[in-house]
């Protein structure tokens, strides 16, 4: 068995990580559990312990739609939390536009699904996951420190390829290891 999940690598520009680096810092007393930057990526379908016999199956279907799917860019823009403000989950950066991207990941839970891998069960909200919230001791400030974070946004980038990773979870953190990559149709000039 193997955990695993569909994704779009992200490499966010200087300034966006210098913008992160900074709300982590602010809210370094805070038990938050923030994504490596080394490991930002978008979410498109997560697998979970899926049998291995099952790997082939899943990049067929990544592999069609990816080569069916045209390149595109897109924006990290605006800053966000899962749940309420009473008791915030996750907190999370959107994606500007998000069209093409919540196009493709509702293509893939459907390409999927068709051969017996259920789709996710919460609404598809394209998003990028920055720290996940364990509690919370100060729920004003962390409010005001992410009202200051509002706006963050990253330079435009090229999305070109979908990846299909293993996660290997280690005490310290995540290890993601890609296991295939699709390649997105380019778009001709």
């Amino acid at each position: 068995m193997k955990r695993l999940f569909a994704a779009l690598k992200i490499y966010p520009d200087a300034d966006f990580l210098k913008t992160y680096r900074k709300l982590k810092a602010d809210l370094h007393h805070e038990p938050i559990k923030w994504v490596e930057e080394s490991n930002i990526h978008i979410t498109l379908k997560f697998f979970g312990e899926t049998d291995e016999r099952r790997i082939s199956v899943i990049s067929s279907g990544l592999g069609k739609r990816a080569g069916s799917t045209a390149s595109f860019q897109l924006q990290l823009a605006g800053l966000g939390i899962f749940g309420s403000s009473y008791a915030p989950r996750v907190i999370w950066v959107g994606i500007e536009p998000f069209d093409e991207l919540s196009l493709l990941m509702k293509n893939i839970q459907n390409d999927l699904a068709a051969v017996g891998f259920e789709a996710d069960r919460q609404n598809l909200v394209p998003h990028l996951t920055l720290g996940r919230i364990k509690s919370l001791h100060d729920k004003i400030l962390f409010g005001r420190t992410l009202d200051k974070f509002r706006n963050i946004a990253s330079a435009p980038a090229a999305i070109e390829e979908v990846i299909l990773y293993e996660s290997i979870l280690h005490r310290e953190g995540p290890e993601y290891i890609a296991l295939d990559r699709y390649p997105l149709k380019k778009e001709l000039p």
